[in-house]
């Protein structure tokens, strides 16, 4: 009988250990939308666009979740019964890995304690891992390092890792009291999820910890930790995609040359991007994504004077690569798959003023939602200085800002003006500052430039900014299990087939779009090979 503390291999949906990666089924589907009749002046001009990067609605063929689990258990965590509001959420997470997941736990307080290794959550497992849940206990100080170093130790050391997400869900109620988690290494850009637990966490040190796509959530000492966990499985039980990346690339259409200046500017948030030294082609690295989300990316592209100025024209200027990393080819000559590419063409009208500005509402609202984060950030920091009359102008200037917008009715705008009402009422005094607004604050930063729901406070049912349809499921699934544990759940696999019933559609329509892809991809690579022969033929 293996020792609890191995690492097990996952088990496939046939019921059979998996060695290969092959749980990842090859269906996996993002799509970019641009913006059609891009207009410029026919004089040099500058113009901004959005493009946006969406998953299939299916989490059919999802990656299986290696999950390490970090958690607290020192002394402070026997107070206001936030041992067990931990065991709870962590039963309700014992509920809804499948088979073909592996979870591992680590605890922490003075040190740090592998209590097991990666398994699958199948029935053999499954008791096992309830009777340690079960027998936490809580006792000692809090070394978040140890704790967070002792899990990405243990997914550095998978021998199974082909096909997989790996991620890190970290809790902690309190300051460090030995170690620096900042100084933690993570060479293999391992997402980080950090929850801050009640008052006395360490919400600075926590979202700083918090990376590679990862974010921090701001859990009060009252609050329902089984849901706060529900929306992250919400997330990371419908992995569609691993290693994103969206590539925007200087056109290679001769009649674009004369007048291309430079991709200025290319804003992804808090993505890591990276350009060319000539300023022509610039990299996003999204990371993994899950079922429904949407990421935005904001791109200025400078022109030169037109060629001809009397002329309308379109110029195709831009094309869009989406690609990812296919885990079973990490050892290939070429390993990225390319999702989709498109191009990215204005049209030049003379008569038509330099920095005109544009007329996209979907433009306008996503810039409006960037200055929302903008003056959030803004008073937190004025706030951290303890000057809270300030910090709540700055917020109400952000009311006001989204007064302006014309599209009122958009359902973003709601999720905005809710956002700063909740943080206004956490800076009416230092103290409930301190307590939640700085940790509410820093949560909302961290959904905003990841574009990925993050738990803020009590109160998620009325912030669902960037919630995913699987996530407002586990929403209602928490609320069920807190009113009864006895309640049986289905486990994410269950939760997949349910919707793909109700929705066979859009599995369908992921599929084909893939197999189309697969078949364009393969006909592209054809015609090189082609060109290539024809521009070098044999000599006699």
């Amino acid at each position: 009988m293996s020792n609890i503390r191995d690492e097990q291999a996952p088990i496939a949906p046939s019921g059979k250990p998996a060695l290969d990666g092959a749980l990842v089924n090859s269906r996996k589907v993002a799509a970019v939308h641009q913006p059609k009749n891009l207009q410029a002046s026919v004089d040099a001009d500058t113009v901004t666009f959005m493009v946006e990067v969406t998953s299939t609605s299916s989490a059919i063929g999802r990656a299986g979740l290696d999950l390490v689990v970090v958690l607290d258990v020192s002394g402070s965590m026997a107070e206001h019964g936030k041992l067990d509001k931990l065991k709870s959420a962590m039963q309700f997470l014992l509920k809804k890995l499948s088979p073909m997941d592996r979870l591992s736990i680590v605890t922490f307080s003075d040190a740090a304690t592998k209590l097991t290794g990666l398994r699958p959550m199948d029935e053999a497992n499954q008791p096992a891992f309830s009777n340690i849940v079960a027998s936490l206990a809580a006792r000692g100080g809090t070394n978040i390092q140890a704790g967070l170093e002792a899990g990405l130790g243990v997914l550095a050391g998978r021998k199974i890792s082909s096909g997989r997400t790996a991620n890190i869900l970290l809790m902690s109620d309190g300051q460090e009291t030995g170690g620096n988690a900042r100084q933690a290494k993570n060479p293999g850009n391992v997402p980080v999820y950090t929850l801050g637990f009640g008052k006395d966490s360490d919400s600075n040190l926590l979202g700083d910890v918090a990376k590679n796509g990862g974010t921090f959530n701001a859990v009060p000492d009252q609050g329902n930790m089984v849901v706060v966990f529900s929306q992250l499985l919400g997330g990371l039980l419908t992995v569609v995609v691993n290693d994103l990346q969206l590539i925007v690339r200087k056109s290679s259409d001769p009649d674009a040359e004369p007048e291309f200046g430079k991709i200025a500017k290319v804003d992804a948030g808090g993505f890591v991007t990276e350009a060319s030294s000539d300023s022509s082609e610039v990299t996003v690295k999204f990371g993994d994504l899950f079922s429904g989300e949407v990421h935005k990316v904001l791109v200025d592209l400078e022109l030169k004077d037109a060629v001809d100025k009397t002329q309308q024209f379109s110029t195709l200027f831009l094309e869009t690569y989406l690609t990812y990393l296919d885990q079973k080819l990490k050892d290939a000559v070429d390993e990225t798959y390319l999702v989709t590419e498109e191009s990215i063409s204005v049209e030049r009208i003379p008569g038509r003023p330099a920095a005109s500005g544009t007329d996209d509402r979907r433009l306008q609202l996503e810039l409006a939602r960037r200055q929302h984060a903008d003056y959030i950030k803004a008073a937190r920091a004025l706030a951290d200085q303890k000057k809270l009359e300030e910090a709540r102008d700055k917020l109400v200037d952000a009311q006001n800002a989204l007064e302006d917008i014309l599209d009122q009715r958009n359902p973003l705008v709601a999720s905005l003006k809710t956002e700063l009402k909740q943080l206004l009422n956490l800076v009416e005094s230092q103290e409930l500052y301190e307590a939640q607004g700085r940790a509410y604050a820093l949560a909302a930063e961290a959904s905003h430039a990841n574009q990925r729901f993050a738990t803020r406070g009590d109160d998620v049912e009325s912030m669902r900014l960037f919630a995913t349809p699987r996530m407002d499921a586990y929403l209602e699934q928490a609320k069920q299990f807190t009113r009864d544990r006895n309640a049986k759940l289905p486990n994410a696999d269950e939760d997949t087939n349910t919707e793909t019933k109700a929705n066979p559609v859009a599995a369908l329509a992921a599929g084909l779009n893939y197999q189309i892809n697969v078949a364009i991809h393969a006909l592209q690579n054809i015609q090189k090979i082609i060109a290539t022969a024809a521009a070098n033929p044999p000599s006699a």
